[in-house]
């Protein structure tokens, strides 16, 4: 959707979960000298400034990113995330990494990232922040046509990272199709696919469709930051495809840890399950 600009949402409880589970995944593909390839349906820009009218608007990022910020320190599953979130700032909390930057800071020299986004005032902050970084190539095109076009990839081992804005009810379907068809194309590749936990439970039945394609082995991780009510997000999911060895271990003490530091009720409450099996 041209009209969801994730400045008013960067640096949030949600963004907190599924880029700590993205720092994971690369630690993950560093761990072997072999390069990786890293795409990303919709990569909206580099970086947000936490101190603009869009942040500023929402202050979505005090139940999030500050609240981490805070902290005199974090535990190790947090810390690599952390580092990523510092090294965009001083010592003051100014600016929020989005995932291709994120990406970008983990990525080694002969690592390739493919960044898409449709949205023309997006994609050209995005341009401009890579237009000297030779292991970045920026597309204006649809996320997932875009990467669909692109594989299997070169290098031939990574991940694609799935984060839609939801706003259209249609585009859990989507992330569906695209999967199914993307499976097809790069069955050895990991794939991270964020949701939001939202009232009308339509993530349950994205869950579910997934479950029924046939593919297997799938990792589950959520965050419960609050009870769910009539209206808004009260927590974040992402489902792993093809997860690293150990991923869940590596997952829960980092997602326990956010409970105690991002909940805003008695409920919240984290999870880090298989959802398919091998």
């Amino acid at each position: 959707m041209l009209s969801y600009l994730h400045g008013f949402h960067a640096g949030n409880f949600a963004d907190v979960h599924k880029h700590h589970t993205l720092v994971a995944l690369l630690t993950s593909l560093n761990r072997k000298e072999k390069p990786w390839s890293y795409l990303e349906t919709h990569s909206g820009k580099a970086a947000y400034d936490l101190a603009d009218d869009q942040a500023l608007k929402t202050l979505e990022f005090k139940e999030g990113i500050a609240k981490l910020w805070t902290q005199p320190s974090v535990n190790e599953s947090l810390q690599a995330y952390f580092e990523c979130v510092k090294q965009c700032n001083g010592d003051e909390l100014l600016s929020y990494p989005g995932s291709p930057a994120i990406a970008a800071y983990m990525a080694r020299e002969a690592d390739k990232l493919h960044l898409m986004e449709l949205h023309p005032n997006e994609v050209n902050v995005l341009k401009h922040h890579f237009r000297r970084d030779p292991r970045v190539s920026v597309h204006h095109r649809d996320g997932y046509e875009g990467v669909l076009s692109l594989l299997p990839p070169k290098p031939n081992r990574g991940l694609v990272l799935i984060d839609p804005s939801y706003e259209v009810k249609e585009e859990y379907e989507q992330v569906v199709r695209f999967i199914t068809m993307a499976y097809k194309h790069w069955p050895i590749g990991t794939y991270a696919i964020w949701y939001p936990l939202l009232p009308a439970n339509r993530w349950r039945f994205m869950l579910e469709d997934l479950r029924r394609t046939g593919i297997r082995n799938m990792l589950l991780s959520e965050l419960h930051v609050k009870q769910p009510s009539e209206q808004g997000m009260y927590g974040s999911g992402m489902l792993i495809i093809n997860p690293p060895w150990n991923l869940d271990a590596v997952l829960k003490p980092g997602v326990s840890s956010m409970v105690d530091l991002l909940k805003q009720d008695a409920s919240a409450h984290a999870e880090v399950s298989v959802w398919v099996g091998e």
